[in-house]
């Protein structure tokens, strides 16, 4: 694996130099976009909107509108801005996990200490093992600040992004009813329903079969065959269904 940001953990006064790795990787198909007339590659350009002609990388920057103007940053702009935060993950708290809503999580990431920082992440690993927590900071990768939470997992540390709370949509605008009127034998049914279907979570049980379902078409049409549609239609429960079709779950 190749890192992706080398910087340090700032733990108090101790900083421990690290490394990061992405700990994701793509399980779905790598399809290219073609030309239905000779199935050649659609190849996208940068091409500079006055002029129609492509513009090579070199001399593309980044620019901000604004009072329609740009103001246009380069790479010193961006290390301007917070120098600390590009060089460190600052743990500014600890919490504990299980208070951070899931809506919050994003990326996941390895870290990895450089040979002078093994002790000191290793006390680190070891004691938000101990306490049961996990430090919460933020720091620069790519021009953009990311707000992080890093927790022990598998006798490494792990780091995964999580959104602020700004970047999380009002759901005001939707639909939800506050309240229904729900039976006691509904809610038993439901219940019980869960509870025979509880299990210890286990990720191994479940792989993309999609991908799968989808190369197996691909290689039927490679071969000259036609894939078969299988129709599928959901039947929406009604209100007044709801109690026996929890029955008929059970059963």
């Amino acid at each position: 694996m190749r890192a992706i940001w080398t910087g340090a953990i700032g733990f108090g006064l101790v900083n421990i130099p690290i490394k990061i790795y992405s700990a994701t990787q793509t399980s779905s198909l790598d399809l290219d976009m073609l030309d239905r007339k000779d199935h050649a590659n659609i190849k996208y350009k940068r091409v500079n909107e006055n002029t129609g002609k492509e513009v090579p990388w070199d001399n593309i920057v980044k620019g901000f509108l604004l009072k329609d103007k740009y103001v246009v940053l380069e790479d010193a702009d961006f290390e301007e801005a917070m120098p600390e935060k590009n060089k460190m993950i600052n743990l500014q708290s600890f919490v504990k996990l299980e208070e951070i809503d899931s809506i919050y999580f994003d990326t996941p990431y390895y870290l990895e200490p450089q040979k002078s920082g093994t002790k000191a992440y290793q006390l680190l690993l070891k004691a938000l093992e101990k306490s049961k927590t996990a430090g919460l900071g933020s720091f620069v990768m790519r021009s953009v600040e990311n707000l992080v939470v890093l927790k022990p997992s598998n006798n490494m540390l792990i780091l995964n992004k999580i959104r602020f709370e700004e970047e999380i949509r009002d759901p005001s605008e939707l639909t939800v009813p506050s309240s229904a009127k729900i039976s006691k034998a509904e809610m038993d049914m439901a219940l019980k329903l869960i509870k025979s279907n509880s299990k210890e979570f286990d990720i191994t049980k479940f792989k993309n079969e999609y991908s799968k379902e989808l190369l197996k078409i691909i290689k039927q049409k490679s071969s000259g065959k036609r894939a078969t549609i299988r129709k599928i239609n959901v039947e929406n429960t009604k209100a007044s269904d709801l109690l026996a079709k929890l029955k008929a779950s059970l059963a």
